[in-house]
């Protein structure tokens, strides 16, 4: 099998590109006429560097969360309504607006027209289709309740999205913080600094330490502010590679992150409310709890919670409550493990994580709030240091020399 970059055109006759796997180019010509396109060219994709696989893998565009919800509203209704399943993916390919989604659903509908099952199909397209998605529909198609499992899919969807809006809006604002302080940085040393500065050294007297320092800082800046533009690019880009192929460094750079004062915990918090979330939806369709319990975890992003939580499952599969052994890993903290408890004594497991979940949902809400409130102030600060500073540097040396000269 290879794959194919391909032009063709759609049932309205105009231009669609995409990509698709196929034995061969008649191969191709078929999927893509049983699907209403008309193949146009093609080529194989190929010839392309390991680097150059590494950079547009890191940089390549998925199919967007609302792409997906459209999906299962979709799949869900032409269930309702008595669509068998293999048209309502053909329907539903012809209609998407997204060429990488269309081209996963022209690959799901050969999928489950060869004879595999929706979630197997799903299941070959692990950064698409999430764990968590694979194990509802699977579920939904043991018990012959496609239509709900498609409904928990869509809620969970929603709820996902909402929360990496979250995240996105937390993230944002120290980013903007530190963008503007150092462009702040850069234009008052490179620009105005040197402008004020430039007589003081020849004003015929010692300058104090708060000025050398000042003209020292400038100076550093005009001669390096393109390489240091240069070095934060480039460890930008070795952070990202580097948390993408290295375990180890992803483990550790996650370790620290949890560890940050007002980052860690709203992280943590974060975390712990898609667990519970994802836990309690997996629990409610039927699976067992192992296997909530290991869907669960591949949804976390941190990989010392994702251990954690392996851990836990291999605790459970010995015969242990869950709630001890979360209690074991140290990172959970007190008021999940009083919960779980009594969700195990109770037999309302998934009913109180659903609550521990909108617990956290709303502390992170607060939280996120009470960040973005402290980012001004901490600007006005930040900011304020730095006029003050080259206040006292340049107007300092400026009031001795009146001095000197009995003004």
């Amino acid at each position: 099998m290879a794959k194919y970059n391909y032009r063709a055109l759609n049932k309205n006759g105009r231009p669609v590109r995409g990509s698709l796997t196929a034995a061969n180019e008649t191969d191709l010509f078929q999927q893509l006429q049983a699907g209403g396109f008309e193949l146009i060219d093609c080529k194989t994709v190929g010839g392309e560097s390991k680097g150059a696989g590494m950079i547009r893998e890191i940089f390549s565009g998925g199919v967007k969360t609302r792409d997906k919800i459209q999906l299962f509203v979709h799949l869900e209704q032409l269930q309702k309504a008595g669509v068998p399943l293999l048209e309502s993916l053909a329907d539903i390919r012809d209609t998407s607006e997204s060429p990488k989604l269309r081209d996963i659903l022209t690959e799901l509908h050969r999928e489950v027209s060869e004879g595999a099952s929706l979630s197997e199909a799903m299941g070959k397209y692990p950064n698409v289709f999430e764990n968590i998605f694979v194990s509802l529909i699977a579920a939904g198609e043991e018990t012959g309740n496609l239509m709900q499992s498609f409904s928990q899919v869509i809620r969970h969807l929603k709820w996902a999205d909402a929360m990496n809006t979250k995240k996105k809006k937390a993230m944002r604002y120290p980013k903007i913080l530190l963008f503007v302080v150092f462009v702040v940085v850069g234009v008052m040393m490179t620009y105005v600094v040197p402008e004020v500065t430039g007589f003081l050294a020849n004003i015929g007297q010692e300058l104090p330490p708060v000025t050398r320092a000042l003209i020292a800082t400038s100076d550093f800046f005009t001669n390096y502010i393109l390489y240091m533009v240069i070095v934060i690019v480039g460890v930008y880009f070795a952070f990202k590679i580097l948390r993408k192929y290295s375990e180890p460094f992803r483990y550790h750079t996650d370790y620290l992150v949890l560890r940050v004062p007002v980052i860690g915990p709203l992280i943590q918090k974060i975390s712990l409310s898609i667990f519970c979330q994802t836990f309690a939806v997996l629990f409610t369709s039927g699976l067992e709890v192992l296997k909530c319990l290991e869907a669960a975890a591949r949804t976390s992003n941190n990989m010392v919670l994702r251990d954690a939580l392996n851990s836990v499952r291999e605790n459970v599969r010995e015969g242990n409550p869950i709630s001890k052994s979360m209690e074991q890993t140290g990172e959970f903290p007190t008021l999940v493990l009083r919960m779980v408890r009594i969700g195990e004594e109770s037999g309302n497991l998934s009913g109180v994580l659903n609550q521990v979940a909108e617990f956290y949902d709303q502390d992170v809400n607060e939280s996120i709030d009470a960040m973005i409130t402290m980012i001004e102030p901490a600007l006005t600060v930040i900011l304020g240091g730095l006029m003050l500073w080259i206040a006292a540097g340049v107007f300092g040396p400026i009031y001795n020399s009146f001095g000197d000269m009995g003004i």
